[in-house]
């Protein structure tokens, strides 16, 4: 394994984040089933494959360099 990806690509630290939010919902009261959970990291790793997506294009119109 000699690739590399951002930390927020994870899946990993996604599940990790959702189920540490899970907790401290857990904590106040409210519960996210498993299922649910799986739900939002699915989502949430949409939302920052695009949110990524868009940065990177942003990040080449306004760059001042060419591209090499």
């Amino acid at each position: 394994m000699n690739e590399t990806k951002s930390v927020w690509a994870s899946k990993t630290v996604w599940g990790g984040v959702v189920a540490f939010v899970a907790s401290i919902a857990g904590i106040w009261g409210y519960a996210i089933a498993p299922e649910e959970q799986a739900v939002i990291v699915d989502a949430a790793c949409s939302v920052a494959a695009g949110m990524g997506a868009a940065v990177a294009i942003l990040g080449r119109i306004v760059a001042s360099k060419k591209v090499k």
